[in-house]
């Protein structure tokens, strides 16, 4: 392949970035020139290109499995108002086992159970598989060997993140109270979180499917109410 101008070089990688149906890679994006670009050069050409579409209501942003084009939290509040859905709810139990899992992975269902007090329903645990955000990574050197649960790429994805380190805070978070005691000071989260994490978070959980289950309820001890209102 020819030696392409970094303008065209630019335009192109721009252009694949927005027809693009899911994050690219570094590796795919080199190969649109052929491997003659670098991998510093190809993170040039998306620092230029972040700066082109800054103040727009579009951004390109980094996310766990590569970089893609996305709309702005602000921008799509206003945009919701075209398809109007009404929020769907989520369990206490779900909410908080995701939660358990973000924070403190790897962990297996007894941490999550150390932690909440109560017995982890099993559908709780695969549903957050099946909506792959949670997956099993090994199992513990222990008795019966448990399986350990971690966050995948897709949930960093949905939640417009790059990486663990980008996560809100817990106070942002719609969990119970409760367990704060259990998980403060998480090693994974930073002391300066970003709004904009917080913000994406709050927007997944206002958009997601509904992961609750009848089942969460007679798991609780002492009750719960059934389900909490998502956050907007």
């Amino acid at each position: 392949m020819d030696i392409i101008d970094t303008s065209d070089a630019a335009r192109i990688l721009e252009a694949a970035l927005l027809c693009a149906h899911q994050p690219m890679t570094l590796r795919e994006m080199r190969q649109l020139f052929d491997d003659t670009v670098s991998a510093d050069g190809v993170r040039a050409m998306l620092s230029r290109i972040q700066e082109q579409w800054s103040g727009k209501g579009v951004e390109l942003a980094e996310v766990g499995s590569g970089w893609r084009f996305q709309t702005r939290s602000d921008v799509q509040a206003h945009l919701d108002r075209l398809h109007p859905e009404k929020p769907p709810k989520y369990s206490r139990a779900t909410l908080e086992t995701l939660a358990i899992i973000a924070y403190k992975q790897p962990v297996t269902r007894g941490d999550i159970e150390d932690i909440r007090g109560v017995t982890v329903s099993s559908y709780i645990v695969k549903s957050l598989e099946d909506r792959g955000w949670v997956e099993v990574i090994g199992h513990r050197d222990a008795p019966g060997r448990p399986a350990l649960f971690a966050t995948t790429k897709q949930f960093l994805d949905d939640l417009g993140l790059a990486s663990l380190s980008q996560l809100p805070t817990l106070d942002g978070l719609p969990v119970s109270q409760a367990l704060l005691p259990g998980l403060d000071e998480p090693a994974l989260l930073p002391p300066d979180a970003s709004d904009d994490a917080g913000d994406a978070s709050q927007h997944l959980l206002a958009t997601s499917d509904d992961l609750a289950s009848p089942e969460d309820a007679s798991l609780e001890t002492p009750p719960e109410p059934d389900f909490i209102p998502s956050v907007s």
